[in-house]
């Protein structure tokens, strides 16, 4: 019994490593990080195989089947959680404050984030929708930093995919 309990154990390890690596992989290829997602599939499958080894070997032993869902849910959790403290890519803020717009440029620039004020109009007359593109690794200070002028000015988010021209800060 306890090696049973303890196969499963391993197979739930086993099952939180290849699919924490899978989450992180579609992530890379969905960013077009071709070779870095060739080698975390290699890693992820390699695990997966011996894990799976390991149950065909033990198909009567419940407890690996429990490690092998358990591992395959805390793998998903704990892939995101590693993704998101990594912050791989970049993200595009679209800032929106009713009275407050320029401080907030002001302030993202002095923080050297390049920032396009672009014209805009609401029910309530014109305004300015800010758009900066930032790395996804300062999504949260940046937030913060906007949300230090204007706690209710109205952010999105949006994954980005520099394609040309791009440059991480405000251009001189």
């Amino acid at each position: 019994m306890i090696e049973s309990i303890l196969g499963g154990l391993l197979i739930m390890f086993m099952r939180i490593c290849d699919v924490s690596i899978g989450t992180i992989r579609t992530i890379l290829v969905v960013q077009g990080r071709k070779y870095l997602a060739g080698l975390a599939g290699s890693i992820e499958v390699l695990i997966w195989i011996f894990a799976i080894r390991f149950i065909f070997q033990n198909l009567n032993e419940i407890p690996q089947f429990i490690g092998y869902s358990l591992g395959f849910g805390l793998g998903n959790i704990i892939g995101i959680t590693i993704e998101q403290k990594i912050g791989f890519g970049f993200v595009q803020l679209n800032i929106i404050s009713r009275n407050h717009s320029k401080e907030i440029a002001e302030l993202l620039r002095k923080n050297k984030y390049g920032v396009t004020i672009l014209p805009a109009e609401g029910t309530s007359g014109g305004l300015s929708i800010l758009v900066t593109i930032i790395p996804r690794k300062f999504q949260k200070a940046t937030i913060s930093l906007i949300e230090s002028v204007d706690k209710n000015a109205f952010i999105t988010v949006q994954h980005s995919l520099p394609y040309r021209g791009f440059m991480h800060g405000s251009r001189k």
